[in-house]
Parts: structure tokens; C-alpha cells; sequence
């Protein structure tokens, strides 16, 4: 039996985090042994002391701006984990989503200088670039970065310039696995110059499709106190007003239909002032939603799941609406055309074009039943947790005979 530590810097928090979690616990039920090591629990106001550190060095190099603060990091701080019981026992390491203080470059320099196979699974852009996790449309990672547009003190040996070259060294000198979520980031990966010389393979996030399976959309209302006699779009996100995430797309849609039976449903923090920005249109702010079976309630009472996120990999929240078996609505960018079939099982609405998901919102919402059942068929086929399990060993088992 092969033992594999799997290294996340949360356990919950996110996308990525949830996406390991549900990989850990599909491969001990497929034959492996598999372990979740996560930050600790922090000492201020919940957060490490590698993150602070790490955020004040951010914070001390970018001219002392809080802005995109946490769009970039350089890895300069972490946890030792080469001591652990976890660490020495495991044949294959998969590093996932190791940001915001849990693990260092110098670390992971001395996680694959062990000797141990290492994967890394990318839920974004990060190992591909220097600094950030968006590339939004900045191609400077083809070649070298620099000149970096989140950064207030630019130029070609800016801060973006020495992670990369950090980042260059590293993969110079280790040969490891890399992974991406989607194809579409794949593809963005093959074109980095850090990754030039890696093996890079695309295998989709897992979910469990008999947790993540269609209710009665009825009880559903019921348990979450929304109306049954009206057309629900759903809009998930861990921050609803971040600028990524496209309300403003949203809000213009929706104002576009015009249609009063019409109601969103959001779940998400920060989601302030969207209600006076959708005229004639009632919107049921949920707030912030940790318990997944609220969650999965919420995917069952929608007639529909929307996301107009402006950069997207290959999102948790459409993978689980699909299994619920509600079509879903999103723009052309990222992995989001590789869930939604368009037409087939949802919408795929052209880029920043709020026209066409309001169009799309009125597709879906006309043929949600018969979008639907198709949802779920392409999930079950493609994502249930065995499926991925098994690719993953695979790729497990290429890394222990390299």
C-alpha cells in the first residue's frame, strides 16, 4: 500500500482545500493510505505566524499598499514539516494549494531534496508565475516575469522577477508532477517558461455525487425559508463582492431580463449593496455558508446556478450545482466550457458580455428539467471521486518508478 501525504493550507477554506479534502478521503477508499496535513491552528486571530510574516514582507516590498495584499505571494515563510511522522512515512508527497505561510520555495527545495516523489496539484496559476495567482490577461510568465501590474514598484527586477527566478532554480534542479484541474490550465501551464521541462497532466477535482445528489426542491425551499412560487438563481462565492467573481455582470443581466418572478439567492460574505443595484428584483443574502448541507439544500432549491467569474480553473460550485442536477451559467473563460456542454446541460455565455448571460439565464431557466438530467450524467461520469482516484494513483505509480 502506498502512503501519501497530501499538504493543503486549509482543511475547509476554499476550493482548493475542499478539493483535497475529497481526493484524501476518495483515495483511502481506493486502496491507498492517504493523510491531510493542514496549516496549524494560528496564534493571532487565527492566523500563523508564516502568514503574518509572509504578509508583512508583501506588505514592506510593495511600497507598504494593502492592495492585492492576498492576489500574490512569494512563499518566503512556512512550516517545517520534514520532521513529522506524516512526512517520513510517505512514499509520495502531493502538495496542493500551499500558499499563505504553509509552505516555503526553501521548504519544498528540501521536500523533493529528500528523495520522495512529489506531486503538486494547481488550482491556479501560482507555480506557473512568479507572484500571483490571476495572470488576467499579463503573458510576462511565457517568458520571464517582471514588470508586474499587481505591484506599485514596477520594473523588470522587481519582486515578481526575483520569485521567479527563485521558482526557475527550483524547477531547474527537481524534476516533479504537476497536475492542473482543467485542460484550460494545463494548457496555460505548458505555456510558462518555469515549466517548460515539467510533467504536466490534467486530472479534474473530485466531488461525491451520492452527498452532492438532487432533493426535493420543495423540502429544500422549505428548510431554507424561500419562496416556491418563484424562479431562483443561485450565486455561491467565498467572497461574493470580490471584482473576480462578476456581480456586476450579474446585477446588469438580471436587469436586462427584467423578469419579477425572477429572485437571486447568495451565498458568500461581503455581499453589501448588491440588492440596490438589481432593480425590481428581491435578492436572499444568505451570508456566509460553511455547513455543506445547507449548501447542497441551496443547489436543490435553484432553478439554476450562475457564476460570471472573470478567471475561473475548474470551480467546485458548478461541479456540485451540476450534480444536484441544476444547470448551470457561466462565461467562456478558464475550465468553465469544459463542465458546462452548452445548450446540452447549461449555458456558456460569451465573455464579459452581459447580454449573453442574460440570455443564457432565460435559456436555462426555460429548460431547466430537461438541462438537468444531463448535469448530472457528465458528473457522475467524469468527476465522481473513483474516477479521479484512480488517475491520480496512476500518476502515483508513474512518480514511485521514475
Amino acid at each position: 500500500m502506498k502512503k501519501v501525504l497530501i499538504i493543503s493550507t486549509y482543511r475547509n477554506a476554499g476550493g482548493a482545500a475542499i478539493a483535497a479534502g475529497r481526493l484524501t478521503a476518495a483515495l483511502n477508499r481506493n486502496g491507498m493510505q492517504a493523510t491531510m496535513m493542514v496549516s496549524p491552528k494560528g496564534v493571532v486571530k487565527g492566523k500563523t505566524i508564516p502568514f503574518i510574516a509572509e504578509r508583512l514582507a508583501i506588505y514592506a516590498r510593495n511600497l507598504f499598499s494593502t492592495r492585492h495584499l492576498y492576489a500574490i505571494d512569494i512563499a518566503c515563510c512556512g512550516e517545517d514539516i520534514l520532521k513529522t511522522e506524516a512526512f517520513r512515512t510517505a512514499d509520495v508527497v502531493h502538495l496542493h494549494w500551499i500558499n499563505q505561510g504553509m509552505l516555503s520555495l526553501g521548504t519544498i527545495r528540501r521536500i523533493v531534496d529528500s528523495g520522495k516523489r512529489v506531486v503538486w496539484t494547481m488550482h491556479d496559476a501560482w507555480n506557473s508565475t512568479g507572484i500571483c495567482h490571476l495572470t488576467m490577461g499579463c503573458d510576462h510568465f511565457t517568458r520571464e516575469c517582471g514588470d508586474c501590474q499587481y505591484l506599485r514598484l514596477r520594473g523588470a527586477s522587481d519582486l515578481s522577477h526575483r520569485v521567479w527566478k527563485k521558482k526557475k532554480a527550483l524547477y531547474a534542479d527537481h524534476r516533479m508532477t504537476f497536475v492542473t484541474c482543467s485542460r484550460w490550465l494545463q494548457g496555460e501551464a505548458m505555456r510558462s517558461s518555469l515549466l517548460a521541462d515539467q510533467d504536466v497532466r490534467a486530472v479534474p477535482n473530485p466531488i461525491d455525487t451520492a452527498y452532492y445528489t438532487p432533493l426535493d426542491k420543495a423540502a429544500c425551499r422549505d428548510a431554507l425559508h424561500l419562496p416556491h412560487d418563484k424562479k431562483l438563481v443561485l450565486f455561491v462565492a467565498q467572497s461574493v463582492g470580490n471584482p473576480y467573481k462578476g456581480m456586476d455582470y450579474l446585477a446588469e443581466a438580471v436587469n436586462k431580463i427584467g423578469d419579477k418572478d425572477i429572485e437571486l439567492v447568495m451565498l458568500g460574505s461581503k455581499e453589501t449593496g448588491i440588492a440596490e443595484r438589481v432593480r425590481d428584483t428581491k435578492v436572499h443574502a444568505m451570508g456566509y455558508i460553511s455547513d455543506p448541507d445547507i449548501i447542497r439544500k441551496a443547489y436543490s432549491a435553484a432553478d439554476t446556478f450562475v457564476l460570471p467569474s472573470l478567471s475561473e480553473n475548474l470551480p467546485n460550485t458548478i461541479m456540485e450545482a451540476m450534480a444536484c442536477q441544476t444547470p448551470c451559467v457561466g462565461f467562456d473563460v478558464g475550465g468553465i466550457p469544459e463542465m458546462i456542454d452548452h445548450k446540452e446541460n447549461g449555458y456558456v455565455a460569451q465573455y464579459r458580455d452581459a447580454d449573453d448571460l442574460a440570455e443564457g439565464l432565460a435559456y436555462v431557466l426555460q429548460n431547466a428539467d430537461a438541462l438537468g438530467a444531463r448535469c448530472r450524467e457528465k458528473v457522475i461520469r467524469e468527476y465522481s471521486e473513483d474516477a479521479v482516484a484512480e488517475k491520480y494513483i496512476k500518476i502515483y505509480e508513474s512518480c514511485v518508478e521514475y
